[in-house]
């Protein structure tokens, strides 16, 4: 079967002091998402799968309509930091050279969490969404460090951020029957040219 994963579109920031927040997409991520749709309503899709967060939800959205599937919820690919009460676009914190975004790529932004559940969250989920679509084509709407830690797994290196998944962008993975994972493309953001930033 082939994987489609894509980073959901750009959000709003969004940060509170009362609990998690949960950023819907930004007017920029919502023409993202309409790029998407249209470059994507071409090829054959049999299913859609969305990560819970309101991001990735909308992102699927105009796609949905377009191909007249219905986006089924998978918890187990919601981003590692669901619970936090700030979302800073990391484009952001990349742009001002935020000690938030150092602390990502050297990891230590990621000791709060367990890493190691996390993991393997994503990839039970993951595993789940194969296992259940053998010969289909499946596109799974969800987070950057979700894309990250999946694609470390298939690769076989160590679960970090090892590149930076564009909004929108479209990863691809074959799975086959008997077990094996190829990484077919990565970060692919074609449909964006034109855009601000592509």
């Amino acid at each position: 079967m082939d994987l489609l994963l894509i980073r959901h579109a750009e959000p709003v920031r969004m940060e509170s002091a009362e609990g998690p927040v949960d950023p819907p997409l930004h007017e920029r991520g919502w023409e993202q998402a309409g790029r998407l749709a249209q470059w994507l309503a071409v090829e054959p899709l049999d299913a859609l799968v969305v990560s819970p967060l309101a991001r990735a939800r909308q992102t699927a959205l105009p796609l949905a309509e377009a191909v007249g599937l219905t986006p089924v919820v998978e918890d187990g690919v919601a981003e590692w930091d669901r619970e936090s009460r700030e979302y800073i676009p990391v484009e952001e914190l990349k742009a001002a050279q935020d000690d938030r975004w150092r602390a990502m790529l050297d990891g230590s932004d990621f000791a709060e969490i367990d890493g190691e559940a996390f993991g393997a969250r994503v990839r039970a989920s993951m595993s789940q969404i194969i296992e259940a679509n053998p010969g289909r084509r499946v596109a799974v709407f969800c987070h950057g460090g979700v894309i990250n830690h999946y694609l470390c797994d298939v690769l076989g290196i160590a679960p970090r951020l090892f590149f930076e998944p564009r909004y929108t962008s479209i990863s691809r993975v074959a799975a086959s029957r008997q077990g094996t994972r190829t990484v077919i493309s990565l970060n692919e953001t074609a449909h964006l040219r034109g855009l601000p930033g592509f």
